[in-house]
């Protein structure tokens, strides 16, 4: 009887031990969270221009991000310096009083942007072909391919907690 108190009550201790030690990991791994997105609708209509606007599609389809990113709290706004990435990224932006932080496609996921978003949530404006690009980067794996230049509903959002990496895309319309 007495052998079996004291086996039970190791048992015990040896269960709450590893219970504290579970949750003391999880407390100390900090999440940082990526939300990328293409820039919203263009305007096609004028062949030559390289920096168009966004149409009243692509507005309203940036305004309806508020809503569908309204249970994320976000600390950081990323963009590209052109005219429809920004302007996807401005309602977010107001919404959450947050300046846009300009960043170029063809450096991505540096040293200095993974320490500046360590920790936080941030959502990245970029393009077709960038914002796939970018995930592949944070993800190290080339998972996804370039979007198709018709396909503004794309939303990949990557979860890195220590050394776990989890990424999700959602079809937003």
């Amino acid at each position: 009887m007495r052998l079996q108190n004291i086996s039970i009550t190791f048992l015990l201790v040896l269960l709450f031990s590893f219970v504290g030690y579970s949750q003391e990991s999880k407390e100390n791994k900090e999440t940082t969270t990526y939300i990328l997105v293409r820039h919203s609708e263009k305007d096609t209509s004028d062949r030559s221009n390289r920096n168009p606007d966004l149409t009243e599609e692509g507005k309203k389809r940036s305004n309806n991000l508020v809503k569908i990113l309204a249970n994320f709290e976000i600390d950081k706004v990323y963009s590209t310096n052109y005219t429809r990435t920004l302007q996807t990224a401005e309602p977010i932006s107001k919404d959450r009083n947050i300046e846009i932080t300009q960043y170029d496609p063809r450096n991505l996921y540096d040293d200095e942007f993974q320490t500046q978003t360590k920790g936080k949530t941030s959502i990245v404006v970029g393009h077709s072909n960038t914002t796939p690009t970018f995930v592949n980067k944070i993800i190290g794996q080339k998972k996804y391919n370039d979007i198709d230049e018709k396909d503004y509903s794309k939303l990949f959002i990557i979860k890195i907690t220590g050394d776990v990496i989890t990424d999700t895309v959602l079809n937003i319309d």
